[in-house]
C-alpha cells in the first residue's frame, strides 16, 4: 500500500513523500482501516514544517481524520469487519495512507447516508462546534448567533448547527465567494468584515440587542470588536486564534454587559467525557440524515495531490473543507 510520509522538516511540497508501506495488523482493542478518504488541516502543515507541539520522530504519517472500512478486528472489539466509519488515528501512524491501524475507541459508526468524504471531514469541525454551541454556550431557539470565519471548515459547521439549534444565524467572511457559502449553507445574514463595519451592523439586525452568542475562532481584533456587540447577557466562545494574536480582555467591560468568555477546547473535553463525544456522534449523523448539516468541501483531491491541496489550504484563500481521495 502507498502512504505518505514527512521525511524532512519545512513546506508540504518539499516535507512529504509518498512511500511504499507494510500494510498494518491490529493488535488487542484496535481495527484496521481501509482509508477512503481523509481530512485535511492546517495542523498538518505546521507538522510538516516542526511547529506542532507533537514532532514524531521521522519519518512519519499525518492525517487526523480519515474515513473508510474496517477490514480487520483484534482481539476484545466489538465492531466488525465491513462496518462504514470515520476514525481518528494518531501519530506517528496517521491517515495519510491507504490502510490504518486505530484504537476501537476513537472510531465511530457513520449513517449510510454519508459520503466517505463528508465523513472524513465532519468529526474536529463539527464536534467542535456542537460541543460549544450545544454544551458551552446552550444556544437557543430564536437568539441571534455570529459567527465569524463563517466559510472556513469550523465556521461553516457552527453556521449549520446554530441553524439546527434554532437560532438566527450571522457569519462573516472576506470576500463575496466565501459570504455566498456561507448563505448557502444557511446563514440569515452574511457580512463582508474588509467593507463593512460588522458592529454596527448586528446591532442593525438584532435591533439593538447585539448577538446572544459570538463564536470566535479569530482572536486577536476580532475578538475585541466582538465585545462591542455582544447583548447583556452573551456568550464570548473562544474557539482559536487563527488571526495569530491572543487578545486581552479588560474584565470591567464583561461584568458590565453581563457577558461570559467561554473557553472551548474540544480535545481536552474529548479526554475527559469520551461517552459524551459517542452522543454527540450519534446526534450529529441524525441531524445529518434529517438534512439538517451538510459538510462544506472546497474540493476532492487525488492521493498525489496532497502537498499541492495543503499549499493551496495554507494560502487562506480556500473556503470549507479540503478532503482527499485514499481509493476507490
Amino acid at each position: 500500500m502507498k502512504s505518505w510520509f514527512v521525511t524532512s522538516i519545512g513546506d508540504p511540497n518539499e516535507a512529504l513523500e509518498i512511500r511504499e508501506a507494510k500494510r498494518p495488523r491490529p493488535g488487542k482493542g484496535e481495527v484496521v482501516i481501509g482509508v477512503k478518504a481523509f481530512a485535511l488541516n492546517f495542523f498538518d502543515i505546521l507538522q510538516c514544517q516542526g511547529k506542532y507541539q507533537e514532532r514524531p520522530q521521522l519519518p512519519f504519517t499525518p492525517g487526523a481524520e480519515v474515513a473508510g472500512v474496517i477490514e480487520e478486528v483484534g482481539e476484545g472489539v466489538s465492531l466488525t469487519v465491513g462496518q462504514r466509519v470515520l476514525a481518528l488515528p494518531l501519530l506517528p501512524n496517521g491517515g495519510f495512507t491507504q490502510a490504518v491501524v486505530v484504537k476501537e475507541e476513537d472510531v465511530f459508526p457513520i449513517s449510510e447516508e454519508l459520503s466517505y468524504e463528508e465523513a472524513a471531514v465532519m468529526f474536529i469541525t463539527y464536534h467542535t462546534a456542537f460541543y460549544a454551541l450545544h454544551s458551552k454556550a446552550k444556544l437557543q431557539p430564536y437568539e441571534t448567533l455570529l459567527v465569524h470565519a463563517g466559510s472556513g471548515g469550523v465556521g461553516s459547521a457552527a453556521i449549520q448547527i446554530g441553524k439546527a439549534l434554532g437560532a438566527k444565524v450571522i457569519a462573516t467572511a472576506g470576500s463575496a465567494e466565501k459570504l455566498e457559502m456561507c448563505t448557502e449553507i444557511g446563514a440569515d445574514v452574511v457580512i463582508n468584515y474588509r467593507e463593512e463595519n460588522f458592529i454596527q451592523k448586528v446591532k442593525d439586525v438584532s435591533a439593538g440587542h447585539g448577538a446572544d452568542v459570538i463564536f470566535d475562532p479569530v482572536g486577536g481584533d476580532v475578538f475585541q470588536q466582538s465585545r462591542k456587540c455582544i447583548a447583556f447577557d452573551g456568550r464570548l466562545l473562544l474557539i482559536g486564534f487563527a488571526g495569530g494574536t491572543i487578545p486581552d480582555a479588560p474584565m470591567n467591560h464583561a461584568l458590565i454587559k453581563n457577558y461570559s468568555l467561554v473557553g472551548v477546547h474540544f480535545g481536552y473535553f474529548r479526554k475527559l467525557f469520551p461517552e459524551k463525544v459517542r452522543d454527540a456522534h450519534n446526534e450529529l449523523m441524525e441531524w445529518f440524515k434529517e438534512g439538517k448539516l451538510k459538510p462544506l468541501i472546497y474540493h476532492s483531491y487525488a492521493f498525489e495531490e496532497v502537498p499541492d491541496a495543503l499549499i493551496q489550504l495554507g494560502s487562506r484563500k480556500t473556503w470549507g473543507k479540503l478532503v482527499v481521495r485514499a481509493s476507490k
